[in-house]
């Protein structure tokens, strides 16, 4: 999809679908207004018909006589004055399906003009663009006739004469930079296991490295993470065919000499059967979604090598497939981590810990800024939130208020659990320094309490999105979250 603003009167410019807002009780958006005003009234008494309620995202495509838009979508925004930021997107997402579904190659949106309460234009243009790219993505890489091309080529988004058009230009690119960074993590998590392997995504991180001179990638085979002590994570690996690998992305966005790089850790399980704590059958297919964290990681280093951020940025992928067989780590088995501590395994189906561990050390080489890790890591964030929102934990209060904050800005919504003291002594074991569950309860905060034994070094913060990363039923797939609260994040930070 093509972006660009348009800072001429929209209701003059010549379009395929000229995109416009009303509230409810009939009233008219200034943008409607002024397109009824050339219309002499037509808009007007479309509304006053009653066929667009007003209500926010219901939608009305109209064909008025003299137009210079082939056609109009009239867009509800709910009652003047109260348009909040979460309806807005509602709307936008209504707007763009209802769009796409037409014969429109152009369009020119309005929308992100409309007052909001509690965002400004900038927010309005970069969410309107990054719903586009949303709504637009469609996947058919493993079906055999492929979906038709989308008809719908370029968006205009309009701005006032008064705006800054600088602003407003980095809010545009903003929006699609974070909408190729969903879609590259929708594509890697909507892949099977049988496609999708360690392997895979280290090629598409080399790959990535190759179309942008910021970036670049090396990747650990097993080999080499036996020589660094990495126990843990090659634990995981043992009963599959497939290699394990460690792949570190690398973006150097600053010339600073002591420019510190801000690292990213993803959770790469790219298929997980539990091992030999094996999961029931039931829904297993969705476990192919278990590597969502790493992908996440690689759409985020595309967002940051579109947009050039001025700061050092680091990715480090965990991938491995968790598979049983006679080579499998067993229940009781007792690894060492790269870090020295020994770990009971307990249950193999918590895996996703035994390779982020391995990882967390790695990560201490480049003294980082901050670490941010991101992982499908429990059922139990699943049975907390739901899929709306991700568990937040961290030692360091400062860097989770920071992501609270970002993740309201963003809609993008995490919420903190805490990690208490208290909770450490459930990972006690009588055979090794620590155990990899902690028992029935407090699961999503035993998982990271089990973490933080790896992550005294450096300011540390944890993600779990097993309930944000995908959906499951009739909308079944990868959603790109958490990359537009990262890419947000990231581009706070100084160098």
């Amino acid at each position: 999809m093509k972006y660009a603003l348009l800072n001429t009167p929209s209701a003059s410019k010549t379009t395929d679908c000229l995109v416009i807002g009303v509230w409810t009780k009939g009233k008219l958006s200034a943008q409607a207004s002024a397109l009824d005003e050339t219309l002499g009234g037509d808009i007007a008494r479309i509304v006053n018909t009653g066929d667009v309620s007003g209500k926010v995202g219901d939608t009305l495509f109209v064909h008025p006589q003299g137009s210079a838009a082939k056609r109009v979508l009239l867009v509800g925004c709910g009652d003047e004055g109260a348009l909040d930021a979460r309806n807005y997107r509602k709307l936008v997402n209504a707007a763009v399906k209802a769009l796409l579904k037409s014969n429109a190659r152009d369009a020119v949106f309005t929308l992100a003009e409309l007052p909001l309460k509690d965002r400004d234009l900038s927010w309005a243009t970069t969410q309107l663009v990054q719903e586009c790219d949303n709504c637009a993505y469609q996947y058919d890489q493993t079906k055999s006739k492929k979906k038709p091309a989308l008809s719908l080529k370029s968006v205009a988004v309009t701005m006032a004469a008064n705006a800054n058009r600088k602003l407003l230009s980095e809010a545009l690119k903003l929006g699609a930079a974070v909408g190729k960074g969903m879609s590259t993590a929708r594509d890697l998590g909507n892949l099977p296991g049988n496609v999708c392997t360690p392997s895979y995504l280290a090629s598409t991180a080399t790959d990535l490295a190759s179309q942008y001179k910021s970036l670049h990638t090396k990747v650990l085979n097993e080999k080499q993470m036996e020589k660094l002590g990495m126990g843990s994570l090659l634990s995981v690996s043992a009963g599959s065919k497939e290699e394990a690998k460690l792949i570190v992305i690398e973006y150097k966005g600053s010339s600073k000499v002591s420019s510190k790089p801000y690292v990213l850790v993803g959770k790469g399980i790219t298929f997980d059967t539990g091992g030999i704590s094996l999961k029931p059958g039931a829904g297993m297919d969705e476990m192919k979604f278990d590597m969502c964290g790493a992908a996440s990681v690689v759409g985020t280093m595309k967002a940051v090598a579109e947009l050039g951020l001025k700061i050092n940025v680091i990715g480090v992928i965990a991938s491995a497939e968790n598979m049983p067989s006679g080579k499998a780590t067993k229940p009781g088995d007792i690894v060492t981590s790269m870090s020295g501590q020994t770990i009971e395994v307990l249950n193999t189906d918590a895996e996703g810990r035994l390779v982020l561990c391995d990882a967390l050390t790695y990560v201490e080489r480049f003294k980082p800024k901050s670490v941010i890790d991101i992982a499908t890591l429990t059922g139990a964030a699943v049975a907390t939130f739901g899929d709306q929102t991700s568990a937040l934990l961290s030692p360091d209060q400062a860097l989770a208020d920071e992501l609270l904050g970002i993740s309201q800005d963003t809609l993008d919504f995490v919420w903190q659990l805490p990690l208490w003291e208290e909770y450490q002594s459930l990972l006690d074991s009588n055979f090794a320094d620590i155990a990899n569950i902690g028992g029935p309860r407090a699961g999503t905060i035993t998982a990271a309490c089990f973490l933080s034994r790896f992550t005294k070094k450096y300011s540390w913060a944890h993600l779990d999105i097993a309930g944000t990363a995908w959906l499951s039923g009739a909308a079944k797939g990868a959603t790109g979250r958490p990359v537009p609260l990262l890419v947000e994040y990231l581009r706070r930070q100084k160098a």
